[in-house]
Parts: structure tokens; C-alpha cells; sequence
């Protein structure tokens, strides 16, 4: 077999070690433009996890590189004066060319043909060739040659970067936000060898502009961040080494393998510098490729092993880096945080790393952010234990003169289970159930207000005497035996009207017994569903006074609080974005005129809901859809409510067109809500993809959201505050009496369990590289 790597880099030359290790009589050479010694920045960091795989599938190599690594435990994070140190985190440093002469050693023993200084820029050369690996980097020129097979797409981030280095030794990865006259500079250090650090300096292009950074060479560059840095560099000069400022490219490529080519490392995807993913990804894309080939019994069925199997953790860890590279380009949101909470959100930024994990591994640091954010609600008014305080989602919360006894919320959930949009005992059972659970605050599913406003024939409605009634029913049983409070949600189903039930075939038009459904404009959602009317001013009137209608139902109901839903397509959404409004009248066109119906709609509502409750908003921060809403609209959208009494945003997404495309994931949807809470200054709820309590302490902690809604745990566990109450032992959770005995002892036994829980964690989490470097080190006792 004949095998040719373009690209002499750690992907490539990690691939040629390994594929010739599989197959011994392999002709495998690497053609490499630059000479041996060659190496552009300074260190590259590891975790103990990626150690841990190099040593399974290459020890000599993997012998070599722990060799000349330099080991740290900790993250120090300077903000403001401040340093908070996080412990356990387990990471290594080595210097970059280090690691390619260890590499290209390795390989050189292997049998593998190694040729520097050899520029290859057509693939016909190696026509005789079995496999072709094109490891040629962030540049790929391979990747641009055949641009229209692999489809890359190339997204410039804004901010800049230039990659530096210094003889400062460090103890631990550093990050240092510094406050300048020019605006906010992030420094990325940490050590690869003795007397050496890794510094990356980035910042928001304005503040490059105005720190006249514009046009410097490299050593003007390195002298203004050595001014800026210089308190804690301590004397230590910057080094250069094509340290020039650049945006950072985030690539991906629709295909990975054309023919018999195989993109490798940056060249088929790029992970941002934030999350130290770059050599890590490139490696372990050699190690997938290798596995795929000693599997599959073709080349060709390799390669597309390779490609179907590797790109899902590629894209995860693009997606962390993504959420990681977002946190970093708006840290103004957070500058005037509390600086353990800055610290905290610093940690947590990219979602790998969790409340209970640093719990566990750093509980000095947490206990730290939980006193951070009982003072935040001690200000606020409310007598609570600062010194031991409750873990975050169970910190109380008020919205006017509602109070809150906890964060956590029972989401708006569609149950399409009334009768003629009346709610019976199955929404008794549902929602009695939940609040007795101990959630603080529980929603209604979306609520119709008229007849012909409903999503389904199973949806609930609020616009007679009976409904009204049978709704009074629920609100005074749930007040009457939980704590909890309950919240109407109201909306119109707009052009998503006259479907079939969700299990039947959601949003799909009803085959009979439809009705006349309307919209901003005549867009049907699906091609065959029903055409929606256009709105005009008396349609407008007609809905706005339904909407009054219900909201004045509703307060004599006695709810506590009202939503009005402004999302997922339905009527009042379908004003707000601009894939479903086509108007060219005073409600079409720009946002302050697509807003200005739903605007007219809460205004009226809000004179007619007491001014003692609470209001909220149901907004789509996105459309996930080329031209649609996005989180700097939500923004505006958010502000727009605000100066119109709203007291809370409710950040949902997407479900406005068919043709969406939503990023899933873990909490999802939080950084919008982030987004909105920090620049437009307005408290929000956050909703999507958020599992455990571990996540809403997190969440809340990190200040991404005020309060945090979950649907689909509150479905299957009614009793799920009750239970995260007891394992985070907030006691003061209201229990009717009859179920106190469960109470009891859920609080008893979860003290032993969750120390039990947390001693096998600690027990069964290996000790980091440095951990164990530090114990060899470690001078006997004198005996």
C-alpha cells in the first residue's frame, strides 16, 4: 500500500506513525513545505484525557512527548484586581516544535519517508497512490483547490488575535482580563516549558482600533501588549514568532473525502483557540482515520467511516468552542459582574464544565459563588443566609409583588388535551401535580383566546364563562396546597391554526373540520396547509380585544401572572419576523414596525392586568433561518417590551418556518437568553434542552438567566424541585401535609446519598498528570 501526506504537521505526522504501524510494509511518506525545525507559535496544550488516548495508541511517542511537558493543576482567572484559582483541572503544555521533532523521530523509526522544503500543489503527482491525506492546515490549499466538492464554509470571527510568547513561568492556565482607556484586552497564557508561556492576546476590533493597534508590525504589537500586561508580566519580555493580529477562521466542511483524499486536522474543521482544541482535534482525527482503516476492508469504506463517525465529536467540540468563542467576543456583557460570578461564568462558558462538577473539584470557589449570589438577593430585599446560603435555584426571586420561593419553573407545555378549549381533570391532575412538586413558579400551556385561535381542537382556551370557571378550579387548588405560583400564558395560533393533534402530526393541517385561520400576511406554513388572511386594522382590533378579554378572565381566575406569547410563528410572531411579514403598511417592514402590533397587544393587556402582577413576554430570539430574527434583534425586541412594563422575557427560539435550522444541544437555547439578560438589562427566563438541577445552578450562577423552565423533567417527575431540594439540602421547600413523612425522609437519605455520590466521583476520577508528578516529586518524610 501506498499512502501520501501533504502536511507535516501533528495531524499528519501522527497519521503516518499510526498507519504504519498497522501496516509495516506501507510506503508512507509526508511532504512537508517548511524545513524540519521549522515551527510557527510557541506551546500546545493537552488534557489528561488526551493523554490518556495518545498512550493507548502510540506509548513510545506518547513517553516522549510527558517528557517535555510542563504539568499544571489549576485556571487563574484575574479580573479586576481580583484571582480566583479552580483546582482538578488537569491540564499539559509542550513546546509545539518540541512536539513535531518528537513526532517526526517517531516516524523515522516507524520506516516513514519524511521530505521537508517540498511544496506539493497538485494531488496528480501521487497518482499511484492508494490514499492521499491532505493535512495541509488552516490554509488547505487542497481544500480551496476542490472547494466546490468539500463545500468548506469559512466563518471570520470578529475579534482579533496575535499569538505571542514570553520567558514569564507560569502555574497555572491563565486568563487575564485587563480594563484599558481603550476598551477591554483577554490574555490566554500558560507555560509549555521551563522559561517559556504560550500568550494570546485578543480583543473586540474596536478597542484594536482605538488602541491604535491597526498597522503595527510585530514587535509595535508585542510593546503596547507588554505596556498593557506589563504589571504581571514582572520584567519579562513578549517574543514574536509571526505574532500578527488576525481574526480567527471557524471552518467547516460538508465533505471530508473526495476519491481517495482525506482532509485531516484544520484543514477539514478549526476549533477556537479558547478551549485548546486545535493539535488535540488534529491528532485524534489521525487516530479515527487509523481505526477506520484497520476496520474496514476498503479504502474507500474507511474513508467513509472515517467521515460518518469522526464528525460527530468534531462538531460537538466545534459547537463547545462555538458557545466558548461567543462567551469571549461579548465579555463586556459581564464586566460589571461580581468577580467570583465573572470567574464562575468563565469556567462554565462552553458547558463542559458544571456547578456540581466544581463543586466537587473546587468547593471553596463554589461556596464562594453561592455567598456571591445570596448578596445579590440580599439586596434586593430579601432576608437570606449569606454566609451558608441555598445553592442558586433555591434563592428567592420577586417580579413586582410576586415572590418567588425558588428559580425553577414548570415551562408553558401544550397538553391538546380540552374540549373545546376547555381545560377538565386532566389538567387539574397536571398542574396541581407539578406545583405540589415545589417548582416556584408553574405556566399554563399557551392558552387560546378565541375559538379560532388555537393551534389544535385539543388546545385550552380562555373566552367563556365555563372555561373561566374550570380554569378557577386549577389556579385555587394549586394556591390552596402548594407555595407555588402559577402563570397565564395567552396566545393566538396565527397561520399554525386548524392543525391536528401533536401525536397525530404536528402543525399539519386538519383534514375536516377545520377553520378560517389569519396572520401578518398570506403565507401558508406548509405548502398544503390552509391559506392564512392577511390582518387588517378590524382583524387587529377583534384579536387585541380577545387578548384583553382573557387577560381580564384571567385575573379574575386569580393567576398570578400573565405571559403573552410573541413566538414559534403564531400570530403575534408571525408580525415580529420578517420571513412571515410581508406587510408594506405601517406593521410591515422595519422591526419598530413589526413590532408595533404585538406591542399594541401587550400595552392594552398590561392596562388591564393589575399593575401589582407581573407580565412577561414569549419571544423567538432567532428563526434559526437565513434572514430571520436574531439575538441582536431579540435584543431590541426585548427593550421595546421592557419600556412597555414588561417585568420578565421568556427566551425561546425557532418554529417559525419550516425550513429552520436549529443548532441542538445541551441548554441550547441559554445563550440567547444571555445574551438579551446582559445587554438589553431586563430579567429572563431561559428554556430548552435543561435536564437537571445541575444545569439550572449553573445557568443561574453564571447570571445567563433569572429563572430556568424545564419541560420535558417536569413531565416525567412532577416532584422534581422537591428532589433537587433535598440533594442540595434546601429544606425550606413547601410541602402540604399529607406528604411531609415523603419529605422527610427524601431530606434524610439524600444527605448520605449524595456524599456517597460524591466520594465514588472523587474515587473514581484519576488523578491528574500533575497531580501525580507533584506526588513523585514530594521529598520522603524523615522517619
Amino acid at each position: 500500500m501506498k499512502i501520501a501526506i501533504i502536511g507535516g504537521g501533528p495531524a499528519g505526522l501522527y497519521a503516518a506513525i499510526l498507519l504504519r504501524k498497522q501496516r509495516p510494509n506501507a510506503e508512507i511518506s509526508v511532504y512537508e513545505r517548511n524545513r524540519a525545525d521549522d515551527t510557527f507559535g510557541f506551546g500546545v496544550v493537552f488534557s489528561d484525557a488526551t493523554l490518556d488516548n495518545f498512550e493507548k495508541y502510540d506509548p513510545p511517542s506518547y513517553r516522549r512527548i510527558t517528557q517535555e511537558f510542563a504539568y499544571w493543576d489549576d485556571i487563574a482567572v484575574h479580573f479586576r484586581g481580583t484571582v480566583h484559582r479552580v483546582g482538578g483541572n488537569g491540564f499539559c503544555g509542550c513546546s509545539r516544535r518540541a512536539l513535531l521533532l518528537i513526532l517526526q523521530e517517531r516516524a523515522r523509526e516507524l520506516g516513514v519517508a519524511l521530505h521537508f522544503e517540498t511544496d506539493i500543489d497538485d494531488e496528480a503527482r501521487f497518482a499511484d497512490a492508494d490514499l492521499v491525506i491532505l493535512a495541509d492546515g488552516i490554509n488547505s490549499r487542497f481544500r480551496e483547490k476542490h472547494i466546490e466538492h468539500f463545500q468548506p464554509e469559512v466563518d471570520l470571527r470578529a475579534n482579533m488575535f496575535a499569538w505571542m510568547g514570553s520567558t514569564r513561568p507560569l502555574d497555572a492556565f491563565t486568563f487575564i482580563f485587563q480594563e484599558t482607556e481603550w476598551g477591554p484586552f483577554i490574555a490566554h497564557a500558560y507555560q509549555y516549558e521551563a522559561g517559556r508561556s504560550t500568550w494570546i492576546f485578543e480583543t473586540d476590533p474596536e478597542t484594536f482600533a482605538r488602541a491604535g493597534l491597526v498597522g503595527l508590525d510585530e514587535k509595535q504589537s508585542a510593546d503596547r501588549m507588554a505596556a498593557i500586561f506589563g504589571w504581571f508580566l514582572e520584567g519579562h519580555p513578549l517574543l514574536t514568532n509571526r505574532s500578527m493580529w488576525r481574526n480567527f477562521p471557524m471552518i467547516r466542511s460538508r465533505r471530508w473525502v473526495k476519491d481517495n483524499m482525506v482532509l485531516l486536522g484544520d484543514a477539514k474543521a478549526t476549533a477556537h483557540f479558547s478551549i485548546g482544541s486545535g493539535t488535540k482535534l488534529a491528532m485524534e482525527d489521525a487516530i479515527a482515520l487509523a481505526d477506520a482503516m484497520q476496520r474496514a476492508p476498503t479504502i474507500a469504506a474507511a474513508l467513509d467511516q472515517y467521515e460518518h463517525g469522526r464528525r460527530e465529536e468534531v462538531e460537538k467540540t466545534q459547537h463547545a468552542a462555538d458557545v466558548s468563542l461567543v462567551w469571549f467576543e461579548h465579555v463586556d456583557r459581564f464586566w460589571d459582574f461580581d468577580p467570583v460570578q465573572f470567574a464562575f461564568g468563565v469556567m462554565t462558558r462552553a458547558k463542559a464544565i458544571t456547578y456540581d462538577n466544581l463543586t466537587l473539584r473546587a468547593p471553596d470557589f463554589v461556596a464562594e459563588v453561592d455567598q456571591a449570589f445570596a448578596r445579590q438577593v440580599h439586596v434586593r430585599g430579601f432576608d437570606v443566609d449569606v454566609e451558608k446560603p441555598a445553592a442558586p435555584m433555591f434563592q428567592p426571586l420577586r417580579l413586582r409583588e410576586m415572590t418567588l420561593s425558588n428559580r425553577a419553573v414548570v415551562s408553558p407545555m401544550c397538553m391538546y388535551s380540552a374540549k373545546e378549549g376547555m381545560p377538565g381533570d386532566f389538567h387539574l391532575v397536571h398542574y396541581g401535580s407539578r406545583a405540589i412538586g415545589g417548582a416556584g413558579l408553574i405556566f399554563t400551556e399557551m392558552v387560546c383566546v378565541g375559538r379560532d385561535a388555537r393551534i389544535t381542537p385539543g388546545c385550552a382556551g380562555l373566552w367563556n364563562d365555563e372555561q373561566e370557571a374550570a380554569w378557577r378550579r386549577i389556579v385555587d387548588f394549586v394556591h390552596a396546597n402548594s407555595a407555588t405560583k402559577f402563570a397565564l400564558q395567552l396566545g393566538h395560533a396565527g397561520r399554525k391554526g386548524a392543525t391536528k393533534l401533536m401525536w397525530d402530526g404536528m402543525d399539519r393541517p386538519l383534514e375536516q373540520g377545520g377553520w378560517d385561520i389569519i396572520s401578518a400576511s398570506p403565507i401558508p406554513y406548509f405548502p398544503d396547509s390552509r391559506m392564512p388572511r392577511e390582518m387588517d386594522r378590524a382583524a387587529m382590533d377583534a384579536v387585541k380585544a380577545a387578548f384583553v378579554g382573557a387577560a381580564e378572565r384571567g385575573e379574575r381566575c386569580g393567576f398570578d401572572m400573565l405571559e403573552l406569547h410573541c413566538a414559534h410563528g403564531y400570530l403575534l410572531a408571525s408580525f415580529i419576523s420578517p420571513l412571515t411579514n410581508q406587510r408594506t403598511d405601517d406593521y410591515g417592514g422595519a422591526l419598530d414596525n413589526r413590532l408595533r402590533f404585538p406591542l399594541e397587544v401587550f400595552e392594552a393587556m398590561r392596562a388591564a392586568w393589575p399593575a401589582h402582577k407581573p407580565m412577561s413576554v414569549r419571544i423567538s430570539a432567532t428563526d434559526w433561518a437565513e434572514g430571520g430574527i436574531t439575538g441582536d434583534d431579540a435584543v431590541r425586541i426585548a427593550r421595546a417590551f421592557a419600556e412597555a412594563g414588561v417585568d420578565l422575557i421568556d427566551v425561546s427560539t425557532g418554529q417559525t418556518v419550516r425550513d429552520a435550522q436549529p443548532i441542538y444541544g445541551r441548554m441550547f437555547q441559554t445563550p440567547f437568553s444571555d445574551q438579551v439578560r446582559n445587554e438589553a438589562r431586563v430579567a429572563t427566563m431561559c428554556v430548552g434542552n435543561i435536564t437537571t438541577a445541575d444545569q439550572v445552578n449553573t445557568i443561574l450562577a453564571a447570571g445567563r438567566a433569572d429563572l430556568v423552565a424545564l419541560g420535558r423533567p417536569h413531565l416525567v417527575d412532577p416532584a422534581f424541585t422537591m428532589k433537587a431540594a433535598a440533594w442540595y439540602g434546601a429544606g425550606d421547600v413547601f410541602c402540604p401535609p399529607q406528604y411531609l413523612p415523603g419529605k422527610e425522609q427524601i431530606f434524610r437519605n439524600s444527605v448520605r446519598d449524595r456524599q456517597d455520590f460524591e466520594d465514588l466521583k472523587i474515587k473514581a476520577k484519576p488523578k491528574t498528570r500533575a497531580e501525580l508528578k507533584a506526588e513523585a516529586t514530594k521529598p520522603l518524610a524523615a522517619e
